[in-house]
C-alpha cells in the first residue's frame, strides 16, 4: 500500500536525522556561552521542550503532510479522474480511499456518475435559489404535413464515461441540447401533425431517444440520455386561433366516430342476441318435430302389427276415431237417406255454411 511506504520512508529519515545530528554534536567544539542567546524562530507561548523539537523535526513533519496530502476519498455515488501534469492517468476510479501524488504532480476530478441529471428544450424550469422564473425558449418545428409546432422536450442524463465527459465537450449540456433537437426534427419531419398529439407520440419519444444517443455517442459526449419526453406541444401565436378550431374540429370527429361505434356495437350485440334466439328456438323445434316423428313413427308401427293381426278390425277402428277427430271441428247437415233428396232446400245449407 502507498500510506505504508511512506511511513517506514518518514521513519527511516528520522532515524537518520536523529544519527546525524548525534553525530555533529559529538565533533562539534565545545564554545563559550555567548553572553545574547540565540533568536528563536518559534512562538514563545511554546515551551522549550517543543521548540527543540520543532527546530529539529519541522521540515520532516512538512514533508509527511505533503505526502499525506495525496490521500483522497471518492464517495459511493462518484467515480474519479486521475490526471498527472494535466495528463490522464487513471479514467475511471471506484469508490474508495486511494492515493495520488501531491499536487502539483497529480490532480484528482470526483464526478456524480448516479446523479441523474436535468434539461429542458424549449423552455426553462424555475429556480429558487437562482431566482430564476419559468420561460419559454421558442423551438420551431416543421411536420411531415407542413405544420409549424412549438415543442417543449424534457431530458434526463447520467455520466456514462467521466473522461469523455469532462475532456470531449467544453459544453456538455449545449452538447446535449443540440442533439435532441437536431434528432427531433428528424424525427417530426416524417410524422403528421395529428400523430404527435395523439397515439403516435410515445413512438416519436422513442425515436428522438434513439436517435439523440447515436449522435452523442458519435461526438463522444460520455453521458447516457435515460429518456426524453414531450411536456408539451403548441401551435405558433400567430396560428393558435385556428389550431384550435382545427382541435375542436378533430375532437368533434372522434367523439362522433366513437358514437357510431358505440350504435354499431350495441346494433350488433341486439342482431347477434336474436340470431342466437332463433337459433335456438329452430333447434328446439327440431327436435321436438324429431321426437313427434318418432312417437308417430313408433305408433304406426304398433297399429301395422294390430293390423296384420286382425285387418277389418283395426281399418274399421282407425276409421271410427279419425270421424271421431274430425267431425266435431266441421258444421254438419245430417239428411236423411229415406227422403226425397230433389225437394231438399239449399238455402238452409248454406246459411248454416
Amino acid at each position: 500500500m502507498p500510506e505504508a511506504a511512506l511511513t517506514m520512508n518518514l521513519k527511516a529519515l528520522v532515524t537518520q536525522e536523529n544519527q546525524s545530528q548525534t553525530a555533529e554534536n559529538r565533533e562539534a567544539p565545545t564554545e563559550s556561552p555567548s553572553p545574547h542567546p540565540p533568536r528563536s524562530t518559534f512562538p514563545r507561548f511554546l515551551s522549550a521542550p517543543l521548540r527543540q523539537f520543532l527546530r529539529k523535526r519541522g521540515w520532516a513533519l512538512l514533508l509527511g503532510a505533503y505526502l499525506l496530502s495525496g490521500v483522497y476519498f471518492v464517495a459511493a455515488d462518484q467515480q474519479a479522474v486521475v490526471l498527472r501534469f494535466s495528463r490522464v492517468i487513471e479514467k475511471r476510479v471506484l469508490p474508495g480511499v486511494h492515493y495520488h501524488l501531491p499536487y502539483p504532480m497529480e490532480s484528482v476530478i470526483k464526478l456524480k456518475v448516479l446523479e441523474t441529471k436535468r434539461l429542458t428544450v424549449g423552455f426553462e424550469i424555475p429556480d429558487q435559489v437562482l431566482g430564476r422564473t419559468a420561460a419559454e425558449k421558442r423551438t420551431l418545428f416543421l411536420t411531415g404535413d407542413q405544420n409549424l409546432i412549438n415543442v417543449q422536450l424534457a431530458v434526463q442524463y447520467s455520466v456514462k464515461d467521466p473522461v469523455f465527459y469532462l475532456f470531449h465537450s467544453r459544453e456538455v449540456a449545449d452538447l446535449i441540447s443540440r442533439a435532441v433537437e437536431s434528432a427531433f426534427a428528424q424525427v417530426i419531419a416524417t410524422e403528421r401533425v395529428d400523430s404527435l398529439l395523439t397515439t403516435g407520440k410515445i413512438g416519436i419519444q422513442n425515436t428522438t431517444w434513439q436517435w439523440s444517443q447515436e449522435i452523442l455517442d458519435h461526438y463522444g459526449s460520455g453521458v447516457f440520455v435515460s429518456s426524453i419526453n414531450l411536456e408539451n406541444v403548441t401551435p405558433p401565436a400567430e396560428v393558435a386561433d385556428a389550431f384550435r378550431e382545427v382541435a375542436s374540429a378533430r375532437a368533434d370527429r372522434d367523439r362522433i366516430i366513437n358514437e357510431a361505434h358505440g350504435y354499431a356495437d350495441d346494433a350488433l350485440a341486439k342482431v347477434q342476441g336474436e340470431a342466437e334466439k332463433l337459433l335456438r328456438e329452430s333447434e328446439s323445434h327440431r327436435q321436438q318435430r324429431i321426437n313427434q316423428a318418432s312417437g308417430d313413427a313408433a305408433r304406426f308401427e304398433k297399429l301395422l302389427a294390430e293390423y296384420r293381426k286382425a285387418r277389418e278390425v283395426t281399418e274399421k277402428r282407425l276409421y271410427l276415431e279419425t270421424m271421431e277427430e274430425i267431425l266435431p271441428k266441421i258444421k254438419k247437415v245430417i239428411i236423411d237417406g229415406s227422403g226425397n233428396r230433389d225437394l231438399m232446400d239449399l238455402g238452409i245449407i248454406r246459411s248454416i255454411q
